[in-house]
């Protein structure tokens, strides 16, 4: 008996030890175990734009107009190409501004630089103000010629828009610009635009009571 009771004992502490030994789960990788850093919901994404402009100018010189625009948060950077002057490009920087929610504004302070035919700083703004189906935007700055002070120049581009449904829309749009010449200091005419997903091409018919109005036609996708 004594000899099955050590028996029964040595068997029971080997099983104990065993017991003891056995990992109760698998090692855990420490890589895998590492948390993913988390991710700021509040940071904003980067939103682009591509647009072209064709002018169609009686008795001169057609020619595009290209912008792009890259914009995040506050931040709104753009450079153009034939927008000032032709065979003159600029590079802005500016400051995005929202308020507003039954009335909405958004505006952007900008500064440019700008080179090629022309030279000089342009200080100015973008700004669109919106009601129901009602539009307000305008583009203006006044160019700081360093070439030739007497050659300083305001511009603008403003917009009056109605849009009776959201991928069409109708309006007034008024021009001052250096780029040709004109039989009116400050152009006048129509607009119509057309909306597809991120796609807007608009028309613009200026100083249509003019002898031969200039036409332009714009091409705006969105990323």
């Amino acid at each position: 008996m004594r000899v099955v009771a050590c028996v029964a004992v040595a068997v029971a502490l080997a099983g104990g030890t065993a017991a003891a030994q056995s990992p109760a789960s698998p090692p855990v990788d420490a890589a895998k175990a590492t948390p993913a850093p988390p991710v700021d919901a509040d940071e904003p994404d980067w939103s682009f734009s591509a647009s072209a402009y064709t002018y169609v100018v009686p008795d001169d010189r057609d020619y595009v107009q290209p912008t792009v625009t890259a914009d995040r948060g506050w931040l709104h950077l753009e450079a153009r190409f034939n927008y000032e002057d032709l065979d003159t490009g600029s590079a802005w920087f500016g400051y995005n501004v929202s308020v507003g929610d039954a009335v909405t504004l958004e505006i952007a302070p900008i500064v440019g630089v700008v080179f090629g035919n022309t030279t000089g700083i342009a200080p100015g703004y973008k700004g669109t103000l919106a009601w129901r189906a009602l539009e307000l935007s305008s583009e203006t700055e006044y160019v700081f010629d360093t070439a030739a002070s007497d050659d300083s120049f305001l511009y603008t581009w403003s917009e009056l828009a109605l849009a009776p449904a959201d991928w069409w829309r109708v309006g007034l749009v008024v021009q001052r610009t250096k780029v040709y010449e004109t039989e009116f200091d400050v152009q006048r005419g129509f607009l119509a635009g057309f909306s597809y997903k991120r796609l807007d091409v608009t028309a613009y018919l200026f100083d249509p009571d003019a002898s031969r109005p200039t036409g332009v036609v714009g091409v705006v996708a969105t990323f």
